[in-house]
């Protein structure tokens, strides 16, 4: 997929990932709309990439992803601004035990939700353009944090919901591809605060420091790179890829026959 002329919306796109992801999808020729409830970061980063870009290339959009009807007003006016959606990059996530009920909200059921409603205006059965999701789980997703189970279990579901609906999609005719990143620990204030929002585990405090030593830190652009890869490459429909500081791979995960 060529990014000339294509809308992208992208969530938590105001800092950190977010923002890494909204600038690379800009910067290869993609219009992006960017969802955040941090309006004043969200609004200096569509003034700075408009001004670079063109100052009809990003859009601010003001947006709770808990929220089914301000996600819904930002598709609306991503429609009316920019004639339709055919990238969407679920980025928008939390971590905090203490508030365990909070981050399945935004990390799972906010995925879900975002993407179904983006699915009526992307897939081809209800007369979208097709085009590619790309969900943003993590190394959390693939392998347990001790220090951090609900996390874990939330970056789980992504990837479990991200494979499922790549093959429902397939089977159905979507039009749209799946795909998830699974970064290390990677340089935003989710990793700067994840020690103070261990809750019950912040005895474990010192293992995730130490584990956070041994994989080394990303910084977001490499985070970035990845999900234009998946984005561009048609052939990548399924997949989960684990982006480490020094290495990045996808995937292989065990064949489940369709009867077990």
């Amino acid at each position: 997929m060529a990014l000339n002329g294509k809308i992208a919306v992208v969530t938590g796109a105001a800092m950190g990932i977010g923002k890494a992801i909204t600038e690379i999808l800009v910067q290869n020729g993609a219009k992006v709309v960017l969802l955040d409830v941090n309006e004043t970061a969200g609004k200096a980063l569509m003034e700075t990439l408009n001004k670079q870009h063109g100052q009809d290339r990003t859009l601010f959009v003001s947006c709770n992803v808990e929220s089914e009807q301000q996600i819904k007003a930002a598709f609306q006016k991503t429609v009316e601004t920019f004639g339709g959606t055919d990238i969407l990059c679920n980025n928008a996530g939390i971590l905090n035990e203490n508030e365990w009920e909070k981050t399945v909200s935004v990390n799972l059921l906010a995925v879900i939700r975002v993407t179904y409603l983006a699915l009526e205006h992307m897939s081809k059965l209800t007369g979208g353009r097709g085009g590619v999701i790309v969900n943003t789980a993590s190394l959390a997703g693939i392998g347990p944090l001790p220090s951090c189970p609900v996390y874990t279990a939330t970056k789980h579901g992504v990837i479990g919901f991200t494979r499922a609906l790549a093959a429902a999609s397939t089977m159905s005719g979507y039009g749209i591809r799946f795909n998830a990143i699974c970064p290390g620990f990677a340089q935003t204030d989710l990793l700067s605060n994840m020690n103070n929002k261990l809750g019950r585990f912040s005895h474990l405090a010192d293992a995730t420091t130490q584990m956070v030593e041994k994989l080394g830190i990303l910084n977001v652009s490499e985070v970035a790179a990845p999900v234009l890869e998946l984005v561009t490459d048609e052939s990548k429909n399924g997949e989960a890829f684990m982006i480490f500081p020094k290495a990045k791979q996808y995937v292989t995960f065990p064949k489940v026959s369709s009867s077990g």
